[in-house]
């Protein structure tokens, strides 16, 4: 079993629906495109030197890779599952990552201060992200993304 504790991933250009939903039930997940990586060589050095899985729907480029999951299907819910029958954990508990841009999330205190757009932390519980400082809380997308993966 594959668990966001143990399990960094790399995403090549194919696979990039993933990134926002696997980042929320806490991978470490590196998407190609964001690291303006785009050829297989550099993919597969991307994912040796990090030590990260990497996720492809390119068959030759799984082959040559140690550690990499062949994904068959476009659709990312089909991918999600063939994710989940490789053994990845795919549950929401605590925010842990960025959805955008993969830093790590810290819950606020009730007392810290929120931008206009967050809740007030006293009222309901939010993270901030020690990267960008991105302000985030369990709302109407985190219940849109729980029903997709209860749905697998």
């Amino acid at each position: 079993m594959a668990s966001p504790e143990e399990t960094a991933i790399v995403l090549d250009v194919m696979c990039g629906g993933l990134r926002t939903i696997l980042r929320m039930v806490g991978y470490d997940t590196a998407y190609a495109l964001e690291r303006g990586i785009e050829a297989d060589d550099e993919i597969r050095a991307l994912a040796e030197s990090e030590g990260r899985v990497l996720c492809t729907r390119d068959a030759s480029l799984a082959e040559s890779t140690e550690n990499a999951v062949l994904l068959r299907t476009t659709d990312t819910d089909e991918q999600l599952a063939e994710l989940a029958a490789a053994g990845f954990e795919l549950e929401l508990t605590e925010p842990r990552r960025n959805s955008v841009c993969n830093g790590p999330v810290a819950e606020l205190s009730s007392d810290d201060s929120t931008p206009e757009y967050a809740p007030d932390p006293a009222d309901r519980r939010c993270w901030r992200c020690r990267d960008c400082g991105q302000v985030y809380w369990r709302g109407s997308h985190w219940d849109d993304v729980a029903a997709r993966l209860k749905s697998l």
